[in-house]
């Protein structure tokens, strides 16, 4: 160690602040006028360049909003567009196999005795197909004995009878299907008076 580390250190307290003395009040008045006083002087051109620089910093900010503003509509967008997409994609699929449930609805209406297991097997799987529909979202449009809508009803066939009220829907050849509140196939069905 070198000969300063080997003195002992000095005591280090803080010192204790004094007041300020009291000035008189013309004092304080005179000094305040003098830094009021400061005034800066700009050149024409100074000025000039001062305004354009405010211009150019007002136009920038106004590209920013206007970026920023374009960005979220475009994450909006984007977003709305790639739910879109997957609604119409899984609404496609969907479609494809309605044709299985189709046929699987036949085989389940078949004639056939109740001890066949073929026929317990079918309206089995035809339960478990019904079922795996539901979890995807999908239900079955209620048609027969309620209003005709041409929104959700695809009418094939017209006959009047006194047992059916005014456009009302007689009987279902096709059972209409929706996944949420898009209509993935239409009902076919025969309309009433």
């Amino acid at each position: 160690m070198t000969e300063e580390n080997k003195q002992p250190l000095e005591d280090e307290t803080p010192e204790t602040e004094t007041a300020p003395e009291p000035q008189p009040e013309g004092e304080k008045t005179a000094k305040a006028k003098k830094k009021k006083e400061k005034s800066f002087t700009f050149t024409r051109e100074q000025v000039e360049q001062m305004e354009l620089a405010a211009k150019q910093l007002e136009t920038t900010k106004d590209q920013f909003a206007r970026l920023a503003a374009e960005y979220d509509n475009y994450r909006k967008r984007t977003a709305k567009e790639k739910e879109s997409l997957y609604q119409d994609a899984k609404a496609d699929t969907i479609k494809e196999f309605l044709a299985v449930y189709d046929n699987l609805e036949r085989a389940a209406e078949a004639p056939g005795g109740e001890d066949d297991p073929h026929k317990k097997g079918l309206e089995m799987i035809f339960a478990q197909y019904k079922e795996l529909l539901k979890k995807l979202g999908v239900t079955e449009i209620e048609a027969k004995g309620r209003p005709f809508d041409p929104e959700r009803h695809e009418a094939v066939m017209h006959i009047e009878d006194e047992n059916f009220g005014e456009n009302e829907v007689a009987q279902v050849f096709q059972a209409g299907f929706v996944l949420g509140d898009r209509v993935v196939r239409h009902a076919v069905v025969q309309v009433a008076n």
